[in-house]
């Protein structure tokens, strides 16, 4: 399949199942973001910001209803920008 292929099936995906497209990307891309890190028994083994108990997909869905990059910040005030450009 190409990417062009690909791109055509993931936009008619419902938005469940490309959350669900996303989070088996991000698992089978391992640890290859820099300052993103898994670690097993740490909040079930998914993607979190290196150094925290703080996982990717918390960040994610505080953007996806809306919040700023401040009011992400405001939540987690041990977090910098550089952190939500990794997440």
């Amino acid at each position: 399949m190409t990417l062009d292929e690909l791109r055509t099936h993931i936009l008619a995906l419902t938005p469940a199942e490309k959350a669900e497209a996303v989070h088996l990307l991000v698992q089978s891309l391992g640890n290859v973001w820099p300052g993103i890190e898994k670690t097993p028994g740490v909040v079930g083994g998914d993607a979190c910001i290196v150094g925290t108990r703080i996982p990717v997909w918390d960040l994610v869905q505080y953007r996806r209803i809306g919040a700023s990059d401040a009011k992400i910040l405001e939540a987690y005030p041990q977090l910098t920008a550089t952190h939500l450009a990794h997440a």
